[in-house]
C-alpha cells in the first residue's frame, strides 16, 4: 500500500495499526503478496514467523531482499568503498539516461555510478543492501524542493549514503527461511502453500495515487531496471490486475474479488485498504465476504494526517 510507504508523519502510526491487529491473530507463516516497504515484514521477523514477500515492483523485491530474505549478512567498509568507488566522476555515456529526467547531471552521474558498482559486491543480499541504501539517497534528494534546494550541500551524496548506513539496524535472524519473489499478486498467492496467513495491503487504484509518492516510486523503479523501456510491456502485463489502472470501482473490486478466490487455499486473511471515497469500507466488506466469511472488521482514522482511512478485515476458512 503505497500510502503507509511515503508518508513519515503517518507510517508508523499505520504500522503500529497494523501490528495492533495481527497481534490478535495467531500464525506462524505469513504471505505478502504487495508487500512495498519491509517494515512490516521485518516486524514479524522479529515475531519468529517466517516471512513470505512478493512484490511485482522490483524496487520493493530488492528491499525484501535486502531487510527480510537476508538474515546475516551485512554492508562492510569494504563494501561500501566497493559501491562508492568514483562515483561522481563521469563515463563516456550514461548507463541510464532516464536519470537525466530525475536529477542534475552531477547527481545523475552518481546514481548511474552506484548502481553499475553495487553489481560488484560479492552476494545478492549485499548487492540488495547497497541498492536499498541507494534508494535512501533518491529519497534524500527528493526531500528538497526549488526552495529549499540551495540548502543541499553540493557533491555529498556519497556521505549521505554513508549517513544512511550507519542508521541500518543489524540484520533480523528469526532461523526460519524467509523469502522475498518478483512476481504479479496472482502468481504469488497461487505458489503459496503451507502459509498460515495471507496479509494484503490493497493497492489504491492508479488514478488515485498521490502525484509525488508516483514519482518516488516510478525513479526507484528506472534506478533499478537501469531503464525506462519496460514500462509499455509492464502496462500490457498488468491489464486485468490489481496495480493497474483502473476507471471504475466495479472493475477494481472484480480484481480484488479475483484475488480472494485464489487466496481460497489459505486459513486465515487479514486485508488491508484505504476508504478513501473511490471505495467504502461497506463495499470492500462485500466483496471479501463473496468469497468469506467475515470475522472482525478494524477501522483507524488517519484524515488529519493522510487525509483517508484504513480498514483491516479479517476472515478466517
Amino acid at each position: 500500500m503505497q500510502t503507509q510507504n511515503n508518508h513519515n508523519a503517518g507510517s508508523i502510526g499505520w504500522l503500529g495499526f497494523e501490528l495492533s491487529v495481527l497481534h490478535r491473530l495467531k500464525f506462524k507463516s505469513v504471505a505478502l503478496p504487495l508487500a512495498g516497504e519491509p517494515g512490516l515484514g521485518l516486524y514479524l521477523k522479529r515475531w519468529n514467523a517466517r516471512v513470505a514477500a512478493n512484490d511485482p515492483a522490483q524496487w520493493a523485491w530488492t528491499k525484501s531482499q535486502a531487510f527480510i530474505e537476508n538474515n546475516c549478512e551485512r554492508l562492510t567498509e569494504a563494501d561500501l568503498e566497493i559501491v562508492l568507488d568514483d562515483a561522481y566522476v563521469p563515463r563516456n555515456y550514461f548507463r541510464n539516461p532516464t536519470l537525466l529526467t530525475w536529477f542534475n547531471e552531477t547527481d545523475a552521474w552518481w546514481f548511474d555510478n552506484v548502481r553499475a558498482n553495487a553489481e560488484r559486491l560479492s552476494s545478492p543480499y549485499k548487492r540488495a543492501l547497497a541498492l536499498a541504501l541507494g534508494m535512501g539517497v533518491g529519497d534524500y534528494v527528493f526531500s528538497f524542493n526549488l526552495d529549499t534546494r540551495d540548502l543541499r550541500q553540493p557533491l555529498s551524496l556519497s556521505n549521505v549514503f554513508r549517513r544512511v548506513w550507519h542508521t541500518l539496524m543489524p540484520p533480523v535472524n528469526n532461523l526460519r527461511q524467509n523469502s522475498s519473489s518478483n512476481q504479479s499478486a496472482k502468481s504469488f498467492l497461487a505458489e503459496t502453500q503451507n502459509t498460515d496467513l495471507l496479509f494484503m495491503r490493497l493497492p489504491r487504484p492508479t488514478r488515485a495515487t498521490d502525484s509525488r509518492n508516483a514519482r518516488v516510486l516510478t525513479w526507484r523503479e528506472e534506478w533499478i531496471r537501469q531503464s525506462k523501456s519496460f514500462w509499455s510491456e509492464l502496462s500490457k502485463e498488468r491489464n486485468s490486475k490489481l496495480d493497474a489502472y483502473v476507471e471504475t470501482k466495479e472493475q477494481y473490486l472484480g480484481l480484488i474479488e479475483d484475488l480472494m478466490h485464489t487466496a481460497a487455499h489459505l486459513p486465515q486473511w487479514a486485508i488491508e485498504a484505504v476508504s478513501d471515497g473511490f471505495v467504502t469500507t461497506d463495499e470492500l466488506v462485500e466483496c471479501v465476504s463473496n468469497t468469506r466469511k467475515i470475522d472482525a472488521i478494524y477501522t483507524k482514522d488517519f484524515s488529519e494526517l493522510l487525509g483517508i482511512k484504513a480498514v483491516i478485515i479479517t476472515a478466517v476458512a
